[in-house]
């Protein structure tokens, strides 16, 4: 960001005005501050936004994250901000008032509004939307429930996640499917290489392939949509894992060209731990069977069939309403440069120490937040431990098929300064 628009960002983070004084006699200082940091935000393109360090300061203080521990492992589950927390909390404890009072009469009948609002954010129709605990149980209501017959061919990779291969090996185990396996060489920015691995492996016998939108592991972007365009051609249905895709970076569901997209929002939305989403084009919904038996016809066409899941936690479910709206009050553009900006801050730095080596893309085209980082002659259980033992800085190792490396994944709290103390870290580690 230029110093003059700098300036003009924290004269106008200072301005108090009437309207702001009426606020502060029910809001909290910090969510004052985010608001009035918004507002002040809007005439600054994105792009010069995402290194304002005094912007994100006040996303920051919307969340509770320990001042001790600085977590670069939001790839595996992300917190959430103060909002959705105190929403998730209040929300219980009108259930414990009166549960099936308050549950199955109260809270439920809040079920249609936020189907509605997450297919407004998903860009596609509200009866294409699911509403579930994570991606695992989406995917798996496609992989359980798509009518395959022994000998069917299903296209996936190595380099998915676990759940999804040991699913479709279930499947092959129990009904005689054929898996065809690939495995991406990666990090890649070659798209034509991308789309031939998968293309190679069709044969007039497949009848699925599975994509992951990002690879869980080195946060690696496919061209799910010239994959999947490859596939329809071929008459193939396409399943896509968007398990770390979904409120990270800006794109709607019906531009992958994907019969099938299931997330977890407790990833990018910021949304209660336990919840995610499922989408199923609409003239697919009557071919799929649900994974939890419905009363009623399971071939049925409403995509209700698929939520059948007994007493749940509604708590949390309604609680996504206030991941949604944070997500909207940041904005999906501003987000996106912002978590990219942070992969590459550190990736910069570290890049051309001797023997480090990154396993992910510097392009924003295929890779946004998740980075991967490898020392050459060390294990990556090594450096993640030293990182956690001597500067308090939480990411994971993984060690998975051709993938070996450090997945570091910054999220909109983290602040630049975590990020040279992981540098310092990693500098360190090297030397050691």
């Amino acid at each position: 960001m230029s110093e003059s628009n700098r300036r003009k960002f924290l004269q106008r983070a200072g301005i108090f005005s009437a309207t702001t004084f009426l606020a502060s006699l029910t809001q909290p200082a910090w969510s004052r501050n985010l608001d009035s940091a918004i507002k002040n935000a809007e005439s600054i393109s994105p792009d010069e936004l995402a290194s304002e360090e005094d912007f994100w300061y006040y996303i920051q203080q919307s969340f509770t994250v320990s001042p001790s521990l600085i977590n670069l492992n939001n790839g595996g589950v992300s917190p959430a901000p103060k909002t959705v927390q105190d929403a998730m909390k209040r929300y219980y404890d009108y259930c414990n008032e009166a549960p099936s009072y308050y549950m199955w009469r109260i809270l439920d009948q809040g079920r249609e509004p936020l189907r509605k609002n997450l297919a407004k954010l998903a860009g596609c129709s509200p009866e294409e939307i699911a509403i579930n605990r994570n991606s695992s149980e989406g995917l798996e209501t496609i992989i359980f429930g798509l009518q395959l017959k022994a000998g069917d061919e299903v296209v996936a990779t190595l380099q998915d996640y676990p759940n999804m291969i040991n699913a479709y090996k279930q499947r092959e185990m129990r009904d005689g499917i054929k898996m065809k396996w690939i495995s991406l060489e990666l990090p890649s920015e070659d798209e034509e290489y991308m789309v031939r691995q998968f293309v190679n492996a069709f044969t007039s016998k497949t009848k699925v392939v599975h994509i992951t939108h990002v690879i869980n592991w080195n946060g690696q972007i496919l061209p799910v949509k010239k994959i999947a365009q490859e596939a329809h051609k071929r008459g193939i249905e396409v399943v896509v894992d968007g398990a770390h895709s979904f409120a990270h970076f800006d794109f709607k569901i019906p531009e992958l060209d994907a019969d099938y997209f299931a997330a977890s929002l407790h990833k990018w939305l910021y949304a209660p731990i336990g919840s995610g989403l499922l989408y199923v084009r609409k003239e697919k919904i009557k071919n799929i069977y649900p994974l939890f038996a419905t009363s009623e016809n399971p071939l049925k066409d409403d995509i209700r069939k698929f939520e059948n899941l007994g007493t749940r936690p509604m708590f949390i479910e309604q609680a996504i309403g206030k991941a949604i709206e944070f997500h909207e009050m940041i904005g999906s553009e501003r987000k996106e440069k912002r978590l990219h900006y942070l992969k590459n801050y550190w990736m910069e730095k570290v890049k051309d120490i001797p023997k480090v080596k990154l396993n992910t893309s510097m392009n924003p085209k295929y890779g946004c937040a998740i980075g991967n980082v490898l020392v050459e002659g060390r294990k990556p259980g090594e450096l993640d431990s030293f990182l956690l033992d001597k500067y308090k800085v939480h990411t994971v190792g993984i060690v998975w098929e051709n993938i070996n490396g450090v997945r570091v994944t910054p999220n909109v709290y983290t602040t630049t300064k975590n990020l040279d103390v992981l540098v310092e870290g990693i500098t360190a580690f090297v030397k050691s």
